[in-house]
Order: structure tokens, then sequence, then C-alpha cells
């Protein structure tokens, strides 16, 4: 049988083929190919972007701390800060305005050293590194002839000198640095602030005046307004979280009300009906519109328009960034500005934070639940009484003190928890009153 004879590719083919464009690292790569029957063709067409872009990660990581991270123990990568620094402000390089750009973009160094063409004495390592006492230890291992004093020849049999276990041991090396009865060294923790610390409210508040037994009518008129408001302002409340209810139900009502033929919620108007007169609806048959081929010269013109706006775009961008230039030293002023004003109002935030922490936590919430406000406890003209003998209690001492503990930050607010399953109660008849004829 005759072989099959393969036809090859022409010169013409292979120059229709299109190579890829190098690669974002540098290396060009040749991924297109005609056929994959060679082994030379698998080696030289294949993708290692992946590759170079690792290896070049790996070298930007060299560049600014001098090794890889993966080389980096964990005591050279993370810091336990247990005091914080003050000054790292004040470490921190400073913006000048004489300094360039191109002098900052030569400051960032790496931290590889540089290669020079001519051998320096840092780069030239040392011939002998090795100590006087490991290199004696090793001529007695070796049972070399050593050198003593005067130039005499030891001899290695001797005791303490032929052996290399006689040498002294790493315990007999590090003795008396460890004390067994010091005290160990306990980590401090960094202090921050507690509200607590700038909490003034006493730990009994003295009563209003206007709530006494027997109080003078100026007093009393005053805590009875200062209560109206705070019941009003809880009706408004009330109200409003009443009214947001009735929004959601009306929303769910009619998200259930569905009509075939329209989007969820929308309802159709009725159409009223005309006095025996009857609307004929036809249905309109809309054109398409055939878009025609454009011609070479209309593609052209396209291109060429495109271009010009573009153009005029780069030179509308290019007129503004000059501009900007000249108003360079105003735009550094005012952001400076800015960021005082910025730094005003973080201060002023703070104070007025610390001035209502001063008062206590009535009224914030913290955490799950809001910190419960003091409940004014006012008497009507028909509750009060004329002598200590008919005053009826008011008020309950636990429930204050549990709620001054609470706005004094000694403990997290918390509210009643109602158990939702009750138990059943049963009745049962007895005996003896199932006859009672």
């Amino acid at each position: 049988m005759a072989p099959i004879k393969t036809s090859k590719v022409s010169s013409a083919s292979k120059s229709s083929i299109q190579k890829n464009s190098a690669s974002s690292v540098g290396a060009p790569s040749q991924l297109a190919q005609s056929s994959r029957k060679g082994k030379k063709a698998w080696r030289k067409n294949i993708d290692i972007q992946p590759v170079e872009q690792g290896l070049e990660s790996l070298r930007s990581e060299e560049r600014v701390i001098g090794s890889t991270l993966q080389k980096q123990t964990d005591d050279q990568l993370f810091v336990v800060d247990t005091k914080g620094d003050d000054k790292v402000r004040k470490s921190l390089p400073r913006y000048s305005k004489a300094e360039l750009t191109s002098t900052k973009i030569l400051s960032q160094r790496s931290a590889i050293p540089a290669v020079f063409s001519r051998p320096t004495k840092d780069s030239i390592p040392s011939r002998s590194k090795v100590s006087r006492a490991d290199k004696e230890r090793l001529l007695r291992i070796a049972k070399r002839p050593r050198k003593g004093p005067f130039n005499a020849v030891m001899d290695h049999t001797e005791f303490g000198a032929g052996s290399a276990l006689i040498d002294v041991s790493a315990a007999v090396k590090h003795s008396g640095s460890y004390d067994p009865w010091a005290m160990e060294k306990v980590e401090e923790r960094p202090e921050l602030s507690h509200p607590r610390d700038v909490i003034e409210v006493p730990a009994v508040l003295e009563p209003h005046q206007g709530s006494s037994y027997n109080p003078p009518s100026a007093a009393r008129n005053e805590l009875i307004v200062e209560a109206c408001k705070i019941e009003r302002r809880r009706q408004d409340e009330a109200d409003r979280l009443a009214e947001v209810r009735q929004k959601v139900a009306n929303a769910r009502a009619l998200a259930t009300d569905v009509t075939e033929g329209l989007p969820l919620g929308m309802i159709l108007d009725e159409i009223p009906a005309d006095d025996g007169e009857t609307i004929v609806q036809h249905d309109a048959v809309v054109p398409k519109k055939i878009s025609a081929r454009k011609t070479k010269q209309q593609r052209a013109k396209a291109v060429r328009l495109r271009e010009e706006k573009q153009a005029l775009a780069e030179k509308a961008a290019r007129k503004k960034m000059l501009a900007t230039i000249t108003m360079a030293k105003s735009l550094r002023s005012s952001a400076e500005k800015v960021s005082q004003q910025q730094n005003q109002a973080r201060l002023a935030r703070q104070l007025a934070l610390k001035m209502k922490l001063r008062k206590g936590l009535a009224g914030q919430r913290l955490g799950k639940y809001k910190v419960p406000e003091n409940e004014i406890e006012v008497q009507i003209g028909e509750d009060l009484s004329e002598n200590l003998r008919t005053l009826k209690p008011e008020g309950n001492l636990f429930r204050d003190r549990f709620r001054s503990m609470q706005q004094r930050a000694l403990i997290e607010p918390r509210v009643p928890v109602v158990p939702t399953k009750r138990a059943k109660l049963k009745e049962f008849e007895k005996h003896a009153w199932k006859r009672f004829e």
C-alpha cells in the first residue's frame, strides 16, 4: 500500500497566522501555530504568562523589603502593639513644597543592593569566617598536628586535647543566665478609655422640688409641663410607628392584589362607558425599518468624525490639565484649609460627645437596646395629700437603682424577657362537688 502524502503548509498560510502580542511582563509570546505534531512546536508555543506574573510579583516584593514574604518570619511580619505610638504622625515624612516629583521617585530606592561591574569590599566574601576555637576543635577531631606556644606541636593523645567530646557543653556556656526566682514579665495591655471614666452623674439623683407631697405651685407646674413634653414625644413616636406599619400593610395588600397582564402593584382605571358608542380598536401594524448597509465612503467618514471627536476631547483634557498646573499652589492651600477644618470638626465632635457623656447614657443606644431615661413622677391635684399619713408611695427603689447603674455604664442595658410559651391551666372538678343534689 502506497504511503499517504501530507500537504505542507505554504508560506502564505504561515504568514497569515497572527501571533499574539507581547505579554504584560515584556517577554514575547508565540501561542498561535499551524500544528502541534512535533515536540519542538510544543516547547516553543507554551503560554508562560502566569509563571512570568508570579516571578514578577516575587521580584517586586524583593525590591521593596529585600526578600520574599515567604522567607520572612512571623516576628518580622507582625508586631503586637501593646502601648501605641503617639509620635507616628511626626515620624512620617512631611510634604515639602520645594521637593520635586522626580526627587521623590529617585528617593525610592530598592532594598536589593546594586550590582557593580567591579568587585567591592562588601561583595568579596571573607576567606575565613571560622573562629579560632572552632578551628582548633576541627583540628582535634581530624587529629591534625596543632601548634601550641613557641610553635610546639601538641600531642592529640593528651587528656583533654585529642577528643572533641571533652569540650565545654552548651549548658555550661549558658550557665548563670537563667534565674528561676525572677518575676515573670507581664505584657502591658493598652489602656483604653471607658465611658464611665467621663460620666459625672451621681448614683442617687436629687428629686425635683415639684415631686414633693406638698410642692410649691410654680415647681409643680414646671414638672407637669416637662412630663407633658415627654409624653407628647412618646405619642408622636407611637403615631409615626403606627403610620409606618399601616404603609407596610397597604403595600402587602397591593402585592396580593395582582391583575393579569399588569405589573405587580399596578391598578388599571376603569374606562367610563359612552352613550351607545363603541370604540373599535385595530391593531396597527408598525412597519419594520430596513437598515441600509453603509458604503465605504460612509464608513470612512464615520471613522474620520470619531477620530476628530477623540482629538478634540484629548485637546480639551490637555488644556484643562495645563490650567490646573497654574492653580497648584491655590489648590494645595485650599486642601490644607479643608484638612484643618475637618480636623477642627472632628475635635468639636469629640468634645461634644464627651460633654454629652458627662450627663450619662440616658436615651442613647448601647448595643442592642437603648438605655432607659428617668421617669418623671408627678401627681395631679386630686392625688396630692395634705400630710404624710395619707401620702401614697411613688416609684420603685430597685428599678431606680438598676436604671442608674445602666446610665452610669456599670451594667449593660437589658429589657425584661417574657416567656413565649406559658403553661396552660387545667381545671378539675372535685368529686364532692360533682354531686350537689
